[in-house]
């Protein structure tokens, strides 16, 4: 094959082409960032001078410029522990957020992960006249918040958006609803909000969607954005003669005449009779015979020495020791303490309402008006150090902020995942059985979030700090959070003794002429009945008594 040329010949040409096509994509990603960018902050040196730190009493918080772990890429860095944090950086030109897609983004680090404390950012509106970053403090007037919370059963990405009312002049916090959660490793994550000119927003962490709303929607955010049209008008007040009982005691009802309250809840079982075998002369604990007395011991100033106490071997090996007694069982006649029955309420009209007024905030937009972008501030306060921020960004293209998670933050995950997963291999954890205890544990945060287990929040908390810390006690705290979510709705759908009602009270029919909810009175009574015999029959002994 004469005047062909040879591979070895086109080796040369092909590896000209791949270098130039490699920089040509160097390039390209190149004159995105830096053609298309609005801001970028990628803290490659010292962020004094052009990032102000608030010169506030209470901001003690130390910000450093400092590597990012196991890289070369340096990042903000919060360096101590406990303290409040605020920084700003004022743009060069406000960034107007009206009629186009405006894309938030920037990278944070949990080098020490984060049991308490935020890494959002605010981005700030333009401020009063006379107004210094010196001065920056959690009242600086925003436009948007975007980042990462955690504390106790607090676990979100927040995005928080403040909109002035036309009407009345206020500014309004506007919180989206169902956010995501907030990732539980150490790795950089990126945090990405899309804010489009037809009113949608969405998150991406990670470059990965986790949440898509709308802002004018009620189902998306809370308070609405669009106020309603009426209002309850604050001074309509209840008629006096307005009776909202459905139900009342029976004023007519009669205590039956073979009704004994005084019959005790249980009875000696005249049935029973004493086990053959049984040691009516060997006491069930005896003194421990190899106990002897301290050679410190002083009867004038410890008083007499005793010897402890142990079970009697005796009695391991029969069905009792010590006197005997018949055991006790439940009374056939016991009634309780009579109550008058529930009746429907002849009076009643209705669940009083105060009438509706038109609002005289309500307005109506199909799209919010939001305030432009003047600074960017990090005002936080947390718990732990290491959090370290980098990549700042703020464009006006979603494929701008794509270029930089692919040539930013990419890279140090992938480096940062790989690592994790060696530890994990190591430590014999492998990373489905991560997956799943992260699940497990974002799932059990969010029970103990459930407003109606209030009460146990605290030890629900202290039950999954436990976990987290010792691992091996996971699926007993599980069991433990779901017997407390089970019993608390059992309660709520089976009806249960309420702390607002009293259990006995001198006078019955007074307390019927003021009660507030007669409804609930009858099943409140019986419930508290059935836990004091239940809490009689646990107190009796199947063996001795003495």
């Amino acid at each position: 094959m004469e005047g062909r040329p040879k591979i070895t010949e086109l080796r040369p040409v092909l590896l000209f082409l791949i270098a130039a096509s490699f920089a040509f994509q160097i390039h390209a990603s190149s004159q995105d960032h830096d053609l298309n960018a609005i801001f970028h902050e990628p803290f490659n040196e010292s962020f004094q001078g052009r990032w102000i730190a608030s010169a506030k009493d209470e901001y003690k918080g130390v910000w450093k410029l400092s590597k990012s772990e196991g890289h070369d890429d340096y990042g903000l860095l919060v360096s101590e522990t406990a303290r409040k944090y605020a920084l700003v950086k004022e743009l060069d030109e406000a960034v107007s957020l009206k009629g186009r897609t405006i894309v938030l983004q920037f990278e944070v680090r949990l080098q020490k992960s984060l049991e308490c404390g935020g890494a959002y950012l605010k981005y700030l509106r333009p401020q009063e006249a006379g107004w210094r970053p010196e001065g920056f403090d959690n009242d600086s007037p925003y436009s948007i918040m975007f980042g990462p919370d955690k504390c106790s059963t607090t676990n979100r990405v927040h995005l928080i958006f403040k909109h002035k009312n036309p009407r009345s002049g206020e500014y309004v916090e506007h919180h989206l609803k169902n956010t995501p959660t907030v990732p539980d490793d150490k790795l950089t994550h990126v945090y990405t909000a899309i804010v489009k000119a037809d009113s949608e927003v969405r998150i991406l962490v990670d470059g990965e969607e986790k949440k898509k709303a709308r802002f004018l929607s009620a189902q998306d955010f809370e308070p609405t954005l669009v106020p309603s049209k009426t209002i309850p008008d604050p001074n309509d007040k209840k008629p006096a003669d307005w009776d909202d009982r459905p139900t009342i005691l029976d004023p007519n009802a009669v205590k039956p005449d073979y009704w004994d309250e005084n019959a005790p809840i249980e009875i000696e079982d005249e049935e029973a009779v004493k086990p053959e075998g049984w040691l009516d002369d060997e006491p069930y604990e005896i003194d421990d015979p190899e106990a002897t007395k301290p050679e410190v011991w002083d009867d004038e100033e410890d008083g007499e020495w005793e010897p402890p106490k142990l079970e009697n071997p005796k009695c391991s090996l029969a069905p009792g020791c010590g006197k005997w007694k018949r055991p006790m069982k439940r009374n056939p006649a016991y009634k309780g303490k009579w109550h008058r029955p529930l009746i429907k309420n002849p009076s009643y009209k209705s669940v009083w309402k105060p009438q509706q007024i038109p609002n005289p905030h309500y307005f109506k937009t199909d799209k919010p008006d939001f305030e432009p972008i003047a600074a960017i501030g990090i005002e936080i306060w947390t718990m732990q150090d290491g959090i370290l921020f980098d990549n700042i960004l703020i464009a006006d293209s979603e494929k701008v902020a794509k270029s930089y998670r692919r040539t930013t933050w990419k890279p140090k995950f992938k480096v940062e995942k790989e690592k994790q997963r060696a530890e994990e291999a190591a430590a014999g954890l492998s990373f489905g059985l991560y997956s799943i205890h992260k699940i497990i544990f974002d799932l059990l945060y969010k029970i103990a979030g459930v407003s109606f287990l209030d009460a146990y929040n605290p030890k629900i908390i202290d039950l999954i700090d436990k976990a987290e810390k010792q691992p091996n006690i996971t699926t007993g705290v599980i069991v433990s959070v779901l017997v407390i979510l089970l019993t608390v709705l059992f309660k709520i759908l089976f009806g249960g003794k309420k702390p607002t009602v009293a259990a006995h009270e001198p006078n019955r029919g007074a307390a019927a002429e003021t009660a507030t909810n007669p409804g609930t009175r009858s099943s409140e009574v019986k419930a508290d009945e059935s836990e004091k015999e239940d809490a009689a029959l646990r107190r009796r002994s199947t063996r001795r008594e003495t």
